[in-house]
């Protein structure tokens, strides 16, 4: 899958590209990361990108000329790549669209708006989607891109270490992920759940459905009204309120 980012800074997103699973993802040919500057397609010659809004008003915005020409050069190299917006207009980025676009597997190229955004001209004929990581305002959309980078390049088939990894991920059904421990069996006092050492696979199959039901009621509620409780997940939740009662008993 091709990702392509264009930007003011390209530093920021080769850093990202030659690190950690994005550059393990690279290596393997299972994606490829290219940054383009789009100063370089400035025709002035102090490679200017940016100018007053008419009408008046502060900032500054994104001329067209410069960053069209960016983009037809990377439609060129990725023809059925699609052309992403960041944007805190646009719809909200979460892990069913992170799938969507790794199932989609055509290629990405992020348009990153510096200063007060991008010349309208250029959005209403260039733009295929916006995108938004949230409800807030940052300075670039640099950030934001490698986010989403991030969140897709792990699903792509072969790019994480163990394939399963994904599919206990939080989000996955609108559950968060169940708690999780490692070495030494206790630490401070604390010890590792019996269950989890004792081989039981269906035990702890259910522990951990357990453990991500009461996360998911105590830190993001909401999430649960989007999908009825399965038979399974009922009889858990019955069993834990139950033990609640005992408790204030």
């Amino acid at each position: 899958m091709d990702f392509t980012v264009l930007t003011l800074f390209p530093e920021l997103i080769n850093s990202f590209f030659e690190h950690g699973m994005i550059q393990r993802g690279i290596d393997k040919k299972l994606i490829t990361g290219n940054c383009v500057n789009v100063r370089d397609f400035s025709t002035d010659r102090h490679h200017k990108v940016d100018d007053k809004p008419y009408g008046g008003g502060s900032g500054m915005l994104m001329k067209p000329e410069p960053l069209k020409a960016a983009i037809e050069m990377a439609k060129e190299k990725s023809p059925c790549s699609k052309v992403v917006l960041m944007t805190p207009q646009g719809a909200r980025f979460n892990q069913n669209k992170a799938f969507e676009m790794a199932s989609r597997n055509k290629g990405l190229i992020f348009i990153c708006g510096r200063y007060e955004g991008i010349d309208e001209r250029v959005y209403t004929t260039m733009i295929d989607e916006e995108i938004s990581i949230g409800d807030y305002v940052m300075t670039g959309g640099e950030l934001a891109s490698m986010v989403i980078i991030d969140s897709v390049a792990r699903l792509i088939p072969g790019l994480l270490g163990c394939s399963e990894s994904f599919k206990s991920d939080s989000f996955i059904d609108d559950r968060l992920e169940y708690a999780q421990y490692t070495r030494p069996e206790e630490f401070e006092g604390l010890k590792v759940p019996d269950v989890l050492l004792s081989g039981n696979h269906e035990k702890i199959r259910l522990w951990r459905k357990r453990s991500s039901l009461q996360r998911t009621f105590l830190k993001r509620p909401d999430l649960l009204e989007k999908g009825k409780l399965s038979d399974e997940e009922k009889q858990i939740v019955t069993r834990w309120c139950q033990e609640l009662e005992d408790l204030v008993q």
